[in-house]
């Protein structure tokens, strides 16, 4: 009886046993089942396909082959979100990276008025310190902020020209961005005016050669122009424009949209900018564009509010009427139509009074045919000397006192306008004026009509048939530094800049080597040029030293007297300390005695020391040897 009891005790334990075994094994199995699941969900959902999962209880096994390290953290953290990070085993390989491509390289340089930024990624093989050094050399004033980033890949080609070139131009925009890659730059900025704008973007694609491709995004303040001015004809030669001005992108874009239904079917110039006398410029403008298109064909010129409307010789009287009133109806109040319809001209009698002037591209003006009084031809020849240089003007127009009352005020505007092309021609007639040339000034055109429409008024008729050559363009042909450096020694060659005995006045046969240096220049522009004095060893060093710095210094003179951009020109007075032949000889002293031109160049960054020897010592900088230079052949 008691031996029962035992087993059937044994046996309640036993079952139970088993049943609680199965209920966990059963569990554990339900576990993994949901683990699994629930896992693959979140890595499909994160789109992480060669990721697998694998369970062994309440262990999660992740596996497969992740393509980076950034990948095989993301499932990770997949995993993580729905179970315990615990219970994650990480089994997960990452791809070899030894065949991977090198990431983008890049530099963004951010210059402000606080400073400049640097930002990206750089290769390990770029010298980090010396491009910031090269960077506080080329913009000395402005603190530099570090951002970069290194990555050990090798360097792409065309990176370290692209860096070169960048740092070289980042001291010429106040306020810019430039972005660097391998081989491409491309710069965003501001110039101060449109000139300046045209003048960099220049001078930056002029230095950026064949080895960056460059893309330049470089803005500029609106100019006022003034008078406001848009000149559109229509005759047996096509329609044109000589001149448009908009204020607005959406006015240029109107007025496009018109001239173009006028017949205008080549690219179109019409300068944005401030000045226009009311904000229905655009909408005007394009109804006097139609106007003329409505007509058949003539020309019309806003200046300001005035309208001046010239119909071709045998228009339509009735539709003259028609288009005429119509315009003026429509047009805002601001605007004054004066409209004029040609009739046919008499029969012309021999022999037309007329004045020409004739610029050659060698310099040198003519002025002939008639005009109306002595006065007004005396005016007209010191007003053509003032414009062209006295020794280019030759004056052989006569006296006709039968002209018109206004023909020497046609006469001084035609020669103003002249003054304004490379070379031309402008001619005077009783019934009009023609002016007709060549220019490097793409405005040319839209600034002859602004004038003569100012000068003129509204009943004058004027022609104007001007061609833009890119080879007059100074802004195309601006030689580099070294360029100008060199043409300077060119220009002197056995020739000397000479000073009068003992003084710091200069010879009077120094003009002309003077003025070619000075034409040179005002081509340079704003180039980093030291203009040097030097003499030899008699007399007293003090006056020595003097004696060079003044003479340096009337040298910058003459050439500020000859509008030459100066600012960025150093003056320096070297005395007798940097000879460059004996001084125990007559020929040694006289070229001692000499004026230099060179560039400036950077001073080196010298080597840090630590020794106190070397905080306690100066180290002294001077300037490289070479340059142009001019010698002078008189004593001290």
């Amino acid at each position: 009886m008691r031996l029962s009891s035992v087993i059937v005790l044994f046996s309640t334990f036993a079952i139970a046993a088993v049943l609680s075994l199965a209920a966990a094994w059963f569990s554990v199995d339900a576990v993994e089942d949901t683990s699994e699941r629930a896992v693959r969900t979140e890595l499909d959902r994160d789109a992480l396909t060669w990721a697998d999962v694998d369970t062994n209880g309440l262990q999660v096994f992740l596996i497969g082959t992740a393509p980076t390290e950034a990948a095989r953290f993301q499932a990770l953290s997949a995993a993580g979100r729905v179970v315990d990070t615990a219970r994650v085993i990480d089994q997960i390989d990452i791809i070899d990276t030894d065949g991977i491509a090198p990431p983008r390289f890049s530099i963004e340089m951010l210059r402000s008025d606080s400073g400049i930024s640097l930002i990206g990624l750089l290769p390990l093989a770029t010298d980090r310190d010396q491009l910031i050094r090269d960077i506080s050399r080329a913009v000395p004033d402005a603190p530099v902020s570090d951002l970069l980033e290194i990555a050990d890949y090798p360097v792409p080609e065309g990176w370290d020209d692209a860096l070169e070139y960048s740092v070289s131009v980042l001291d010429d925009l106040e306020r810019s961005k430039i972005s660097v890659e391998a081989g491409r730059v491309s710069i965003k900025g501001a110039a101060e005016s449109e000139d300046a704008r045209r003048r960099i973007e220049a001078d930056f694609a002029r230095r950026a050669g064949d080895d960056v491709r460059l893309a330049l995004e470089i803005t500029a303040p609106r100019p006022v122009i003034s008078p406001f001015t848009l000149r559109f004809i229509k005759d047996a030669d096509g329609a044109r424009f000589d001149a448009c001005s908009a204020p607005t992108e959406d006015a240029r874009a109107q007025i496009l949209a018109a001239a173009g239904a006028a017949g205008i079917e080549d690219k179109i110039d019409c300068r944005l900018g401030l000045g226009t006398p009311t904000n229905e410029w655009g909408t005007a403008t394009a109804m006097g564009i139609e106007a003329i298109a409505a007509l058949g064909g003539g020309s019309i010129t806003f200046a300001d509010a005035d309208v001046s409307l010239f119909a071709l010789e045998g228009t339509d009287q009735n539709l003259f009427d028609q288009v005429v009133g119509t315009l003026e109806a429509d047009l805002p109040k601001v605007f004054v139509v004066n409209a004029t319809l040609p009739e046919p001209p008499p029969e012309q009698p021999v022999g037309i009074p007329e004045f020409t002037a004739t610029h050659s591209p060698e310099g040198s003006v003519q002025l002939r045919g008639r005009i109306n009084s002595e006065i007004a031809r005396q005016t007209a020849d010191s007003f053509a000397r003032a414009a062209f240089g006295s020794s280019s003007v030759r004056m052989t127009a006569r006296v006709d006192e039968t002209l018109p009352a206004t023909w020497s005020s046609r006469v001084l505007a035609g020669l103003e306008a002249l003054s304004r092309l490379s070379n031309g021609a402008v001619v005077v007639t009783p019934d009009s004026l023609a002016i007709s040339g060549n220019t490097g000034n793409q405005n040319a055109s839209s600034e002859i009509a602004g004038l003569l429409a100012e000068k003129l008024g509204d009943a004058e008729e004027f022609e104007i048939n001007v061609t833009y050559q890119e080879k007059l363009d100074p802004l195309l042909g601006i030689p580099t530094p070294e360029e100008c450096e060199a043409q300077i020694v060119e220009i002197i060659g056995d020739r000397k800049i000479t000073f009068e005995p003992g003084s710091a006045t200069l010879d009077a046969g120094t003009r002309d080597i003077m003025d070619e240096i000075a034409e040179l220049l005002q081509l340079c522009g704003d180039i980093p040029l030291v203009i040097a004095g030097h003499t030899d060893s008699q007399g007293r060093e003090v006056m020595n030293l003097q004696l060079s710095q003044d003479r340096a210094q009337a040298v910058a003179n003459a050439l500020r007297d000859r509008r030459v951009l100066t600012s960025s020109y150093e003056v320096r007075g070297y005395g007798e300390e940097r000879p460059i032949a004996s001084n125990d000889t007559e020929e040694g002293r006289e070229a001692n005695r000499r004026i230099e031109f060179k560039l400036r160049q950077p001073e080196p960054i010298p080597e840090v020391e630590t020794t106190l020897e070397s905080i306690e010592q100066s180290v002294p900088t001077g300037e490289t040897d070479g340059g142009a230079e001019g010698q002078s052949d008189e004593q001290n």
